[in-house]
């Protein structure tokens, strides 16, 4: 599956009450709380001696991956376009992989 498909076939159990700027509010406020409950598991594992439950994470990954698919949605841009500009700006920052010194020392855009 294809990054344009999964954002067609997520989009389809999208709350059709939404308008776009609701559904862009929900998208991003979705973002962040997948992506807290990511930290909650890793932090209960490092920090509480839970075990690492990687299933779990898998399965909050693909809510996160739900909400970007939804926030780029919102903004009308496929979702394949995200993930390409976002190897392009990795690659003009890290051009043969990544290096601490280019980290600490990159230029803010």
């Amino acid at each position: 599956m294809d990054a344009n498909e999964y954002q067609r076939l997520a989009m389809t159990t999208l709350n059709p009450a939404l308008d776009r700027r609701d559904v862009l509010i929900n998208a991003v406020m979705g973002l962040c709380g997948e992506s807290g409950e990511v930290i909650d598991i890793v932090k209960k594992h490092l920090a509480q001696g839970h075990e690492l439950d990687v299933l779990k994470i898998k399965k909050e990954l693909g809510d996160v991956a739900w909400y970007l698919a939804e926030c780029a949605y919102a903004l009308d841009i496929p979702l394949s376009e995200v993930l390409e500009g976002n190897i392009e700006k990795l690659k003009e920052r890290y051009p043969d992989g990544f290096d601490t010194e280019r980290s600490k020392n990159r230029e803010r855009r």
